[in-house]
């Protein structure tokens, strides 16, 4: 039995995808296995990282069926002990699944365990994720994920392990929630177990890749993703606070969109205690102000001057 069975979902990347496996294969740890769920590729990805494999790769070919499918597939399949997640445009640090192994070793009894990680806005750029707790070096568990979780979730898809048996006790990712699936399985695990982290960084996040955010049916199932939790928010400030923080952005883009009557439903559920300043600023700007922020921001990136709306 492995000690890692690593879950890579693979639609379409055949621009990306060599690099991704090329990191997986640098790692100092390697007793893992590698579980590659083809979702229905019609490009050239396949091909591209065949000649990479050796006998720990096995791949499970199916009709496109999205990510959630996939990677609850790929776990069903696996042998590890342990499942590690890597998506097919992120890259591991060569020391990631070492120092995922010892966070494992040092909480045993945690439920999900978060390597840190950086984010790369453009090609160009990158920075450490940020989180709203305070770490140094040594492992340890996160008093309050929801909290710290606000600008940059200390889980990040790519980041994380689980024991198999904790991610079918919360059950797995909900293939409902297309676009916040990864969102929905932290907060349960979050609920239901510790949540252990390694400030270590460990994984590099193409931001600049994801386009999902700009679809109109993303701000559909990410409200029905958010409304998933609201009784369990009544009974958590925190979590409240971090489901605030989401409606506030998923309001903004209805606004730019047009979608009138779910910015509305948003705005509504939003405690505005929980937002700042400039967040209740933005909600209240009319669309062409938020495409000049939107512009500037942009600015902003591309220059190394990032900003968040909730710092």
């Amino acid at each position: 039995m492995p000690f890692f069975s690593v879950i890579i979902p693979l639609y379409n990347k055949e621009d990306l995808i060599e690099q991704t496996i090329s990191s997986l294969l640098k790692q100092s740890f390697t007793d893992f296995e590698v579980i590659i769920v083809n979702d229905g590729s019609i490009d050239n990805s396949l091909n591209k990282i065949k000649p990479l494999f050796d006998s720990r790769f096995k791949i499970i070919n199916q009709d496109n069926k999205g990510v959630s499918y996939s990677r609850n597939l790929g776990v069903n399949n696996a042998n590890g002990k342990y499942i590690a997640l890597l998506d097919a445009d992120d890259i591991w640090l060569k020391n990631h699944l070492t120092e995922l192994k010892n966070l494992i070793e040092t909480f045993p009894n945690a439920g999900l365990y978060c390597n840190n990680y950086q984010i790369y806005y453009t090609k160009d750029i990158v920075r450490p994720a940020n989180f709203k707790f305070d770490f140094k070096k040594d492992c340890l568990i996160v008093d309050d994920f929801f909290k710290a979780s606000v600008t940059n979730c200390v889980a990040w898809t790519s980041t994380v392990g689980f024991a198999k048996e904790k991610f079918d006790a919360v059950g797995g990712f909900n293939s409902a929630f297309d676009g916040a699936e990864d969102l929905d399985l932290w907060i349960k695990m979050a609920l239901k177990y510790d949540v252990a982290f390694n400030p270590t960084i460990t994984m590099s996040y193409k931001l600049y890749v994801d386009n999902s955010l700009s679809k109109r049916e993303y701000n559909d199932i990410r409200y029905e993703f958010i409304n998933n939790f609201s009784e369990e928010e009544k009974l958590n400030p925190s979590l409240k606070l971090y489901l605030d923080v989401n409606r506030f952005a998923v309001a903004l883009r209805c606004k730019m969109n047009d979608e009138e009557e779910l910015y509305k439903k948003l705005k509504s559920d939003i405690d505005f205690n929980n937002l700042n300043f400039k967040q209740k600023l933005l909600l209240s700007c009319p669309k062409f102000i938020l495409k000049l922020a939107k512009q500037f921001h942009g600015f902003l990136v591309k220059n190394g001057l990032y900003f968040a709306a909730n710092k």
